[in-house]
């Protein structure tokens, strides 16, 4: 029988277990040269409970997944106090996510009109009467339908496959498919068989966004590069990745020319519905079709991005003419949003430096997109302790 651990903490503890990100116990990030068997050694648990724990079909792990070596729920009561007092950078939105009470709650208890909270300000965190603010472990997702799942370990490369395009299906960086194949360039060939993890990822469908509209297969192989074209929006318009567009024209740079013929790879014109998402579903787009490119500090093109020079690359291609700006100065041109879309802005706070230091695309289901320093761009989830403690919140371009 499992049990369930009770404990009471000091409000100074209770701030540190939210911003820890989780309240199940015990996760464990893969290292280098570990193995499920060593793993379910040092955790006094089995190979079989590791694998149904984290719903692996197989016995292969990559450096750095995340795996739950135990499913034991901790429910923290936090002391004697219904109000919170505001300091700089709070935001509904975060306060709501660090008492596990919505916008709408907070704005009621406190009679506000709007979200604008100050400094110094005192609001109420539980309803009044209540007494107590009680944390309770987080009720486990409900059990998705199950992913297509791949009959074999290993993938063959066809015509037009690229490790970003593979990484995105299998739910793996380019970085983890070259150490898991011992690969010292991006360069692949057609019938190369790759390891891989194993599960097909389904990637899930962003919310309130309207999907591109598929309308029907290009009846040439050839683009002919018109004024005002780049290599971005035609890779969109083709339902194409710029690296694949590269890669099939030989190009070696995103320059591009009038008149200049381009093939196209038989790809399906796409194009997206004439509606107030048109950016927000343009720029989701983009991003992903940047999967894999490197991190490169001050890095704006395609040569490399950090993370306030991918989101002017990636504003600029879904249709929005924006100047180079830090993570700060998009934070400033932005505003608060409570109900975060697809396309929005997520910033985080106090990583490398003090206030406002990253910035990304959100996509969704506690995902986001953007520049990772080790891995390129890439996606990650919210739900990362490291990206809980240091969220801010999510903001909208004006």
């Amino acid at each position: 029988m499992k049990k369930t651990i009770v404990r009471t903490l000091s409000t100074a503890a209770l701030f540190s277990t939210l911003f820890a990100g989780s309240a199940f116990a015990d996760t464990y990030q893969v290292q280098k040269g570990d193995n499920l068997s060593k793993i379910a050694s040092k955790y006094n648990t089995s190979v079989s409970d590791l694998k149904t724990l984290n719903d692996l079909k197989s016995d292969m792990i990559y450096v750095n997944q995340v795996l739950k070596v135990s499913n034991e729920p901790i429910v923290v009561q936090a002391p004697q106090t219904t109000t919170y007092t505001v300091v700089s950078g709070d935001a509904l939105i975060k306060i709501g996510n660090r008492f596990n009470v919505t916008v709408d709650e907070l704005k009621q208890w406190n009679n506000l009109t709007n979200t604008i909270i100050y400094v110094g300000q005192v609001l109420k965190v539980s309803a009044p009467g209540t007494g107590t603010v009680s944390v309770p472990a987080p009720t486990p997702a409900p059990t998705p339908a199950p992913a297509p799942q791949a009959t074999t370990d290993e993938y063959t490369v066809v015509s037009g496959d690229t490790l970003s395009k593979i990484g995105v299906q299998y739910n793996m960086t380019v970085s983890q498919l070259k150490t898991l194949n011992s690969l010292n360039s991006d360069m692949i060939y057609v019938g190369q068989t790759l390891k891989v993890n194993g599960t097909v990822s389904t990637p899930s469908q962003p919310p309130a966004t309207t999907p591109p509209v598929v309308t029907q297969p290009s009846t040439t192989s050839e683009y002919v590069v018109k004024s005002g074209d780049t290599l971005g929006r035609i890779a969109i318009q083709y339902g194409l990745s710029v690296q694949d567009l590269k890669s099939t024209n030989g190009l070696t740079s995103d320059m591009i020319y009038v008149g200049q013929k381009l093939k196209v790879a038989g790809g399906q014109v796409v194009s997206a519905p004439a509606s107030s998402s048109d950016f927000a579903t343009n720029m989701v787009n983009t991003a992903k079709s940047l999967m894999g490119i490197k991190y490169v500090w001050g890095g704006s093109s395609l040569s490399g991005f950090d993370c306030s020079g991918f989101i002017y690359y990636v504003a600029n291609q879904a249709g929005k003419k924006i100047a180079r700006y830090s993570a700060e100065g998009y934070y400033s041109r932005t505003y608060y949003v409570d109900q975060p879309k697809a396309g929005d802005l997520v910033f985080f706070e106090n990583t490398y430096k003090k206030g406002i230091s990253h910035v990304g695309i959100y996509l969704g289901g506690d995902q986001f997109i953007h520049a990772d320093e080790t891995h390129g761009i890439m996606i990650s989830t919210l739900k990362s302790p490291y990206y809980t403690a240091h969220l801010d919140g999510f903001k909208r371009f004006y």
